[in-house]
């Protein structure tokens, strides 16, 4: 099959390179010239593991090339995938397609054969029928279908996860079209990964739907967190406790700062704006991304607290500054409300993350940085995980008490103990659990 995947963002990239996996053809494109420059040679934008060695082998190969020209890249190309940005619009909240709809445009003026032309990005319901119609408007002989195939990648876990997925999900109504879609996919047909085929509307839909209720749990065991510390119990026992129904799921039962990153909190903002368009309220989604919100500016007085109720100078140590391990990702991260909410209330902070700190500079100011995490605890008076990479979750305790002026640590990811933290004598702080005093 020859697929051009349009974008070469998170989803494109990742998608057209384990597409390429499959022995298909596949032809990336971007109008960022220097980006394409970028990964003919081999460097990678974005930092996910496998990813550089997974697009070196196919482009060694032949299957996987990069360019900026669209009209090569459509050429034969059975499927033509839409994978840019739908950021969240300024002012309201709505999913910005001013990028999927120029795509589209595109596409009316270019393609000059049968193809289905593929959402890939996330995007609001109703948007492939107003693709639909607007090549249909421009292109009256063209022969097409639309279809949406939402993608449902983790970041740091991006490759397994397309390669393994849970399921497949396609709207698409004309059997052409799903054809097309089954071929494309028939490598993981082997495996009977299930696939839902489904028509456009419910498939847009099914991934809003997805990433609010994960983000319905995470915000959850949060608040039962706040409550475990205010009663005395233990939130890891409690999620363990629920998890283990399996009506409920132990996954994404990890109590934390809060959620981020490049899907949940636009995607639950688009989801809440698409309930108001179609005057459907969705009240306990609204409840999520407001306590959300106030879920990360709570983590920063919690902080505080641990240090006796001021941080005014102190020096603080910062271990994980991207939204979660395996990423770089800086979008929404937890640590953009709560270091500045810490230097607001008179703190310097020295900060490390093994690859976030090069996207962290442009958006976080006046953070020292650090080449490792010894350094950013030597000469603090405390220090704070923030991300749980896992270089952070076997630090040499001892060395860490001879670095920091007092043995103190705000553990927002829960990967130490409480006992063993009370043993090597440290201040211990961490969510949902009582803490620890030396």
């Amino acid at each position: 099959m020859k697929v051009a995947m349009i974008g070469t963002g998170y989803v494109g990239l990742v998608s057209g390179t384990c597409f390429a996996e499959f022995g298909h053809s596949v032809v990336c494109v971007d109008k960022e010239a220097g980006k394409i420059d970028h990964l003919r040679r081999g460097e990678i934008p974005i930092f996910e593991p496998g990813l550089e060695a997974l697009v070196a082998s196919n482009a060694e190969s032949g299957r996987l090339s990069f360019t900026t020209e669209l009209a090569p890249a459509l050429k034969d190309a059975d499927a033509v995938f839409i994978a840019v940005g739908t950021p969240s619009r300024r002012g309201d909240g709505h999913a910005d397609l001013t990028y999927v709809f120029a795509v589209a445009e595109e596409i009316a003026d270019t393609l000059d054969h049968y193809a289905v032309i593929v959402t890939k990005s996330t995007v609001p319901v109703g948007t492939g029928d107003r693709i639909e119609a607007l090549i249909r408007t421009r292109r009256k002989d063209l022969d097409f279908d639309v279809a949406s195939n939402p993608e449902f990648l983790r970041e740091g876990a991006a490759i397994d996860d397309f390669m393994r997925p849970d399921r497949i999900v396609v709207g698409a109504s004309a059997e052409r079209a799903r054809e097309v879609m089954r071929r494309i996919y028939r490598p993981l047909f082997l495996n009977e990964t299930p696939v839902v085929f489904t028509d456009r509307r419910t498939s847009e839909l099914t991934k809003y739907a997805a990433n609010a209720f994960l983000a319905t749990k995470i915000t959850f065991i949060n608040e039962m967190a706040d409550l475990c510390e205010a009663a005395g119990a233990n939130v890891q026992d409690v999620a363990r406790g629920i998890g283990l129904d399996g009506r409920i799921g132990k996954k994404f039962l990890h109590a934390g700062p809060g959620y981020g990153g490049s899907c949940f909190p636009k995607d639950t903002k688009a989801l809440l704006q698409t309930a108001h368009d179609f005057e459907t309220p969705v009240s306990i989604v609204e409840a999520v991304v407001g306590a959300n919100d106030r879920r990360k500016k709570r983590m920063a007085k919690k902080i505080v607290a641990a240090f006796g109720g001021a941080v005014a100078g102190r020096r603080i140590a910062v271990l994980g500054v991207a939204f979660k391990p395996n990423t770089d990702d800086m979008r929404d991260a937890p640590s953009l409300d709560i270091l500045p909410a810490l230097q607001q209330a008179g703190a310097t902070i020295c900060a490390f993350d093994p690859e976030g700190m090069k996207e962290a500079t442009k958006l976080l100011d006046g953070v020292e940085w650090a080449n490792d995490a010894y350094q950013a605890m030597q000469g603090a008076d405390g220090v704070v995980i923030l991300t749980e990479w896992n270089e952070f979750r076997a630090l040499d305790l001892e060395r860490v008490k001879s670095l920091l002026k007092a043995p103190l640590m705000i553990d927002l990811r829960n990967i130490y103990t409480p006992d063993e933290m009370a043993q090597a004598g440290f201040a211990y702080h961490s969510v949902g659990r009582p803490a620890q005093q030396p």
